[in-house]
């Protein structure tokens, strides 16, 4: 694949849209995920469910119900018949009525926090025992992880905390099996939470637009003497929970082992880095407090011809050749030939899928037979490590849409697509990348990268 020619040069800043109202879930989308996950489970002869969630790891069980338990544990229990069963603790009860699933409510307080009331208490085992879940032969045990892409290695291993598990065991009748499930919800050849319909895309753009937004807005706020909490009021948005821990650093990283925004100032020369994201999409950004390559520290004087300019042939690569159908081994491949791994050092998938949690899983590797489908949405996320150099970042969000997916948001949700148009139109007329057709754009700032903050009307384009 024959690089393409990239430039740094004075062109006006993508366009953010400010007063962008959150998409619901309609109650169709919900009926439609229960319906594709119970056919899953039949699919492999599952008999029941048992999703766990917490607050860092309740996607799967959000998925189903609209909701996490926050500060507290909770399970769903949801039979192949299509009964469910919420088991939740003292401060979640209320939510069991607003659930978007119907269910049967249990209260189990050792859910609850430390030294709160455990009145009521009955045992894990004879709830499941009187729920019914004793009597079941094949039982999905769902975390948040795999452990594994492929369907059946590893499968025995589970990721919720030791009681519940042990509880599990000690119920089941002896002949019945426990299985690690999560690649029902999220594998990419089959699980249900890897495509999104054109309800679930406009709700998932809300969190992209916000991210996008925001991490332009800390870009523009650079210069010198600001510090690291300004910044980072600026990657905070409309009162939404992150879904990664903010970063807005300046110079040298983790100093006292700190991952958070501090008062330090920003000063010239120094390395920065942003990131923001919330539901549906991150954005990032890495570069120097420069205006221009003379201020760059003396070790860094060919951070743009040896890190900057190949990381942004990369991401143009990806964003040009992406398509629905394609492997996910061939777009890693394709990374792999313009921005090779010996050299460039990065580690983890070229690329990752994106729901209620900022990585969910990636159909993105070496060997990966896994398609790219219509309703994905990816976060473009390729992280260089070159020794004695800084990195580089413009990790943005993007969904793969059908035909049919286009003309249905240019139909429903016309606000939507006027945007998408806009951030495809900058994408290809100004950054002059020759955009995926089957891409639609999430945020607002793909293909958008400053190296030097301090030059707020430069950023890269392709030569064309």
């Amino acid at each position: 694949m024959k690089k393409i020619e990239i430039q740094l040069a004075k062109i006006p800043k993508p366009a953010i849209f400010p007063d962008v109202a959150p998409t619901f879930l309609t109650d169709e989308t919900m009926a439609e995920r229960k319906h594709k996950l119970l056919e899953n489970m039949k699919s492999e002869d599952f008999d029941a469910l048992v999703v766990y969630a917490d607050k860092e790891h309740g996607g799967n069980f959000e998925y189903l119900t609209g909701f996490i338990p926050r500060f507290e544990e909770g399970l769903l229990v949801l039979d192949v018949t299509g009964a469910c069963t919420l088991l939740l603790g003292n401060e979640n009860l209320k939510m069991a009525k607003v659930s978007r699933i119907d269910n049967q409510l249990v209260h189990y307080p050792l859910f609850s926090l430390p030294n709160q009331p455990m009145d009521n208490e009955v045992s894990l085992e004879n709830i499941f025992e009187t729920i019914g879940l004793s009597k079941k032969n094949k039982i999905g045990v769902v975390g948040w992880k795999m452990f594994t892409a492929t369907q059946s290695a590893n499968d025995t291993l589970f990721d919720l905390p030791y009681f519940i598990v042990q509880a599990l065991l000690a119920s089941k009748r002896e002949e019945a099996v426990l299985k690690n499930a999560a690649h029902l919800f999220i594998r990419g050849d089959k699980g249900v939470r890897i495509t999104n319909n054109v309800n679930e895309l406009a709700h998932y753009e809300y969190g992209a637009n916000l991210s996008s937004s925001a991490v332009l807005n800390a870009m523009d706020a650079v210069e010198i003497g600001v510090t690291e909490a300004v910044l980072g009021n600026k990657l905070t948005a409309e009162g939404q929970t992150n879904t990664v821990v903010t970063i807005a650093a300046t110079g040298q990283r983790f100093e006292y082992a700190n991952i958070y925004p501090t008062h330090k100032q920003v000063t010239l020369g120094d390395p920065l880095s942003l990131t923001t994201a919330f539901k549906g999409g991150l954005s990032s950004r890495t570069g120097f407090v420069v205006e221009n390559a003379t201020q760059l520290p003396a070790t860094q004087k060919e951070y743009v011809e040896k890190i900057a300019k190949p990381y942004y042939q990369a991401i143009t690569a990806w964003l040009e050749t992406i398509k629905i159908g394609m492997s996910g081994n061939e777009l890693y491949q394709t990374i792999e030939t313009v921005f090779p791994k010996a050299d460039y050092h990065w580690h983890l998938n070229p690329g990752h899928l994106v729901a209620d949690e900022e990585w969910m899983s990636s159909p993105i590797y070496a060997g990966s037979e896994e398609k790219l489908k219509s309703g994905m949405i990816l976060q473009l996320d390729i992280i260089p490590s070159v020794s004695g150099f800084t990195g580089v970042s413009a990790e943005e969000c993007v969904a793969l849409a059908d035909s049919d997916i286009q003309n249905q948001i240019k139909e429903n949700y016309p606000e939507l697509w006027q945007r998408i148009t806009i951030r495809k139109k900058y994408i290809k007329e100004t950054l002059n990348i020759d955009l995926s057709e089957d891409i639609i754009p999430m945020s607002n700032t793909v293909g958008y990268l400053r190296p030097f903050y301090l030059a707020k009307d430069q950023a890269f384009q392709c030569v064309k």
